[in-house]
């Protein structure tokens, strides 16, 4: 193969249709590859790299003076385009197939002389479409046109002529939006659990309340269920107060004796995380306090929430022997159990789980969720396929997150400014443990 110096140039033979290959990366760079002689493209993404190879192939099919076919291969795939002389791009037909054009009479088409056909008649018997039928046939999300990488590029870039379908990636990723969007039958309770700090829990509660809220349209809460102090009201977004669960937990009787509780009134205790759609009610923050949640409060405190949330996100401490951790597990419809790619993070989650067992909660275990999150830019590739064959012959599913800059430091977590990569990887680890709920 050789490699040209910019343009994919070349004469071409009038009686043969050059062979014409062409690759787009996701970082913009790509290549172009004319009867054996390569060309190379290099633009600001995906999109613009499509729009370039379509550009080029344009005008060597101006040059030969008709549609040339090319076989493209991008991230999520390979599939065939048919690039006219003036840009228009189709998806070419089936090899030996062309489509068929409409009759006529000379040259020009074929009109009828009457007029149109009378009103069909209803055959005895027959059942009438409805209403239903026809939200039936709409079309469905599935078969919508792809919104991303190079294949949004050529619908762009062709005016809509064509517009392809998603590819794999993209298809993986609205297959995990509907997960997470489906109908409940009433309010959930997530539990992430590792008795050891640092396992990533506080990070994984956020994360999930924020992509549970942005799919779902609110109704998320993130709860810090730490017997006295814990750092989920650290990493939320600044409040405009500082009462905390105990808070709530004081002023519970008081709601009680004005009758029904509303949901305003509980503005005053969780902290609203408006971009991302979700609340956060934080523990005790106060250092010289010595309050404390136990079991009991626990239980009163879910009785209330799950009145007003649909999805609840509990944070957990790391005593197991607390009685409101062990009243948080025996309230969970889904466990989520994470851990580091670390051999001292994932042995006190495998310890958990053994004690979760001896326990009782054999049943909750196996429907549960592990999440492996990466502790720097490499991650010890043995390891983590330890981990996962022993989580995955625990738990229900093993759900890999990639490591993320902006998540090691303990401060605010930023949603929207984690890399998009990260963003997706957390949309599938939300996914599967909306599967569970």
């Amino acid at each position: 193969m050789t490699e040209g110096s910019g343009e994919a140039t070349g004469a071409l033979a009038p009686e043969r249709p050059p062979t014409i290959t062409a690759e787009v990366r996701s970082d913009g760079t790509g290549q172009i590859v004319v009867d054996g002689v390569l060309s190379r493209i290099a633009r600001a993404d995906l999109a613009e790299a499509g729009a370039e190879v379509t550009s080029r192939v344009a005008a060597l099919a101006a040059r030969f003076g008709g549609p040339l076919q090319m076989e493209v291969r991008d991230p999520e795939g390979i599939w065939e385009l048919l690039v006219h002389p003036d840009g228009r791009v189709d998806q070419a037909p089936p090899d030996g197939e062309l489509p068929e054009a409409p009759a006529t009479t000379g040259s020009h088409a074929a009109v009828p002389d009457e007029p149109g056909p009378a009103p069909r008649a209803v055959p005895a018997g027959q059942v009438l479409p409805t209403l239903e039928d026809l939200v039936a046939t709409r079309r469905s999300e599935r078969r919508e046109p792809a919104h991303r990488g190079f294949r949004r590029g050529v619908a762009v870039t062709t005016f809509g002529l064509i517009k392809p379908g998603p590819g794999r990636a993209e298809r993986r990723v609205r297959a995990a939006m509907r997960a997470v969007r489906r109908p409940l039958d009433g309010p959930r309770t997530v539990v992430v659990v590792n008795p050891k700090g640092g396992a990533h829990k506080t990070t994984a509660s956020m994360l999930l309340a924020a992509t549970f809220g942005l799919q779902r349209g609110g109704y998320t809460l993130a709860w810090d269920n730490n017997e006295t102090h814990g750092t989920l009201g650290w990493r939320a977004a600044v409040p405009e107060h500082d009462r905390t669960a105990v808070d709530l937990l004081h002023t519970l009787p008081e709601l009680a004796a004005h009758g029904l509780v509303r949901i305003g009134d509980l503005d005053g205790f969780v902290r609203s995380q408006p971009a991302e759609q979700f609340d956060v009610l934080a523990s005790d923050e106060n250092a010289a306090s010595i309050a404390s949640i136990d079991g009991e409060a626990y239980g009163r405190l879910h009785r209330l929430l799950s009145q007003f949330y649909r999805v609840l996100v509990i944070d957990t401490g790391n005593n197991m022997r607390a009685s409101n951790w062990r009243a948080a597990v025996e309230s969970a419809d889904q466990l989520v159990i994470v851990s580091t790619v670390r051999e001292d993070t994932a042995q006190s989650a495998a310890w958990a789980l053994d004690a979760l067992r001896a326990a009782g909660h054999e049943e909750q275990v196996r429907r549960a969720v592990t999440i492996l999150s990466a502790p720097g830019p490499k991650v010890d590739k043995d390891l983590e396929k330890r981990l996962r064959a022993h989580f995955g012959a625990l738990t229900r599913t093993v759900v890999s997150v990639p490591y993320e800059p902006g998540l090691v430091g303990g401060g605010r977590i930023e949603y929207r400014k984690l890399k998009p990569a990260t963003r997706e990887a957390w949309l599938h680890a939300t996914a599967a443990v909306a599967e569970g709920l």
